[in-house]
């Protein structure tokens, strides 16, 4: 952040320097309209976004080779945040667009928390019976830096019937404490309750030393409630019992699966934002939407732009704009709520401008 004024003056503007990575598909579409948005509460609530466009993503791919250049991150390094729009499209296998972007930037930068909140609100139709706006309100805590999604593995005997493949899995005591500490600290600020996601009744070396790391993390906070569920059951009480829930942690394949979930049950994947966050602000931390490009949509303009200015939302209270942050949500909250401006996905006619248009005029 860079405080700016003239000679004389109190150095008192606010003023943030944002890298934006609009990627493929719909993020070329959703992300223009996130800035909109980003830049009334900026200039509601006194403080300068400073842009950085960069063309990163599967097209340049097709045309370079790699999806961001060379010294790309260290492109990224001085940046205040990232502001990033969806990775992957047909033609570019899914394994090179995310660890030819997404991973090497959530890694280099040490984004080891994934944060993704859960909220059903007024306006939006829940798949599940019964439910009202206020009874489903949880955040998913994803270890994002480590857990299942390692590089270290291999294939033996390609193209003959000994073909076989290898992955290994990787917790480390410093990986699995970090994030949950974050979880119990979250928790803390809200209902004081803790909820594991396991497998140690099947994976019999890692996920028990997640339980330990857990029961060890959790003596630290004997005010919070704990508990833990297997990976099955807890899916289906997101489904069941999504009331139960108020923070919920999770190795990487666990979060990334339950932070999807999540969302599907109070009633658009669209409407999902999520961070990847360098708790410490050592380096910048990256936010985008849960949803994925969807090349079946992109170019219709239909695209749901409110994950994506969710996650403008929450890249803003991260760097310390908590009332412009607050602003955007109660806007969205409020957009939702009146119900006649909503894109395909949640029932309605509205493009992707309309309704981004319709949340910038209700920040006032």
């Amino acid at each position: 952040m860079r405080r700016e004024g003239s000679v004389g003056q109190m150095m008192t503007t606010r003023s943030y320097k944002i890298a934006c990575i609009p990627g493929d598909g719909i993020g070329n579409e959703v992300v223009p309209e996130g800035q909109r948005v980003l830049e009334a509460a900026a200039r509601r609530f006194g403080f300068n976004l400073g842009w950085t466009q960069f063309d990163w993503s599967c097209e340049r791919y097709l045309k370079t080779g790699r999806m961001m250049p060379e010294d790309g991150l260290d492109q990224l390094r001085s940046f205040d945040s990232i502001y990033l729009g969806a990775v992957g499209f047909p033609g570019v296998p899914d394994h090179v667009s995310l660890w030819g972007l997404l991973i090497p930037i959530r890694r280099s930068f040490h984004q080891y928390i994934n944060l993704r909140p859960v909220r059903l609100l007024a306006g939006v139709d829940t798949p599940l019976k019964g439910r009202k706006p206020g009874d489903i309100d949880f955040y998913v805590v994803r270890e994002n830096n480590e857990g299942e999604y390692s590089e270290i593995g291999g294939r033996l005997y390609a193209g003959t019937p000994m073909e076989m493949a290898l992955q290994q899995t990787i917790f480390t005591k410093t990986g699995c404490d970090r994030v949950m500490r974050y979880a119990f600290d979250l928790a803390m600020r809200r209902k004081k309750h803790v909820s594991s996601a396991t497998k140690s009744n099947g994976i019999i070396h890692t996920m028990p030393f997640w339980d330990e790391r857990f029961a060890a993390i959790g003596k630290e906070y004997p005010e919070v409630k704990t508990d833990q569920f297997h990976i099955d059951i807890l899916t289906a009480h997101f489904v069941r019992n999504p009331h139960w829930f108020d923070v919920v942690v999770g190795s990487n394949l666990f979060g990334d699966i339950l932070s999807d979930l999540g969302p599907a049950v109070v009633g658009s994947i669209g409407i999902a934002p999520g961070g990847n966050i360098n708790p410490e602000k050592d380096y910048p931390s990256m936010f985008e939407p849960v949803h994925g490009s969807a090349p079946d949509i992109a170019g219709k303009g239909i695209a749901n732009p409110i994950g994506q200015i969710w996650s403008g939302a929450m890249m803003l209270s991260h760097l310390g704009e908590t009332e412009a942050a607050e602003a955007i949500e109660a806007a969205i909250a409020a957009v939702l709520a009146d119900g006649s401006v909503r894109t395909p996905d949640l029932g309605g006619q509205a493009t992707t401008s309309v309704l981004a248009q319709a949340i910038e005029k209700a920040l006032g």
